[in-house]
């Protein structure tokens, strides 16, 4: 049963510059300050996506936790794949890798996997989990396809596609929780918060104080 014994309010910090979890956890309630992690997300491999998935966010929450602006908050870190046909699929390297994946995920599944990590770093401890979305994608034509790569939208997000985007009209629905494919699950953000003794309703924003826009 989580533990509120103390009353001083916790900071939450968000590992990632990503404007899409800020925003899912602005609208759950919280208000975290951003702090970018910095890690080269090239520079980790692992054996499955999931796994990747969780080592890149245990990495970026790290980075942060290890930083002096850091200290006394709650260190959240994710990061996200796309999880087709056992590759890992993040960022693209250019429009005309995006055009390709594109060309290839059509008419078929994928599931998005995004690795999270929560670091208290009061106490030191450290839990993380992945949460897996499968998603099922449309068949945009060629034409669609470029137009949506000419945006430069897929050129920026894991999979090279966004559920809350331009790319929405091209996906025909999702099996799981929307949320962690746009980017972080705030179900898996819930239990990791309860491993810790906490509780997210504690950490919500009173409404007498609003967060910073």
């Amino acid at each position: 049963m989580p533990n509120n014994a103390s009353a001083v309010p916790r900071t939450l910090v968000l590992a990632s510059r990503s404007p899409a979890r800020l925003a899912l956890l602005r609208q759950a309630g919280l208000a975290p300050e951003v702090i970018v992690s910095g890690v080269d997300e090239d520079a980790l491999t692992a054996e499955t996506p999931g796994e990747l998935a969780r080592l890149l966010a245990e990495a970026k929450a790290a980075a942060v936790a290890g930083r002096a602006e850091a200290a006394g908050a709650l260190v959240v870190g994710c990061d996200s794949v796309l999880d087709l046909d056992g590759r890992a699929l993040g960022k693209p390297d250019g429009a005309e890798d995006a055009t390709a994946r594109w060309k290839s995920m059509r008419g078929r599944s994928g599931v998005l996997r995004t690795g999270h990590c929560v670091i208290d770093t009061v106490s030191g401890r450290q839990v993380s989990a992945t949460a897996s979305t499968t998603v099922r994608f449309g068949e945009p034509s060629d034409e669609e396809i470029a137009a949506y790569v000419a945006s430069g939208e897929p050129l920026h997000v894991a999979g090279a596609f966004t559920l809350d985007g331009r790319s929405a009209p091209f996906i025909d629905g999702i099996d799981g929780d929307p949320g962690n494919v746009i980017g972080l699950s705030l179900p898996t953000l819930r239990a990791l918060l309860a491993d810790l003794d906490l509780r997210i309703t504690d950490l919500w924003v009173r409404e007498d104080v609003q967060p910073a826009v």
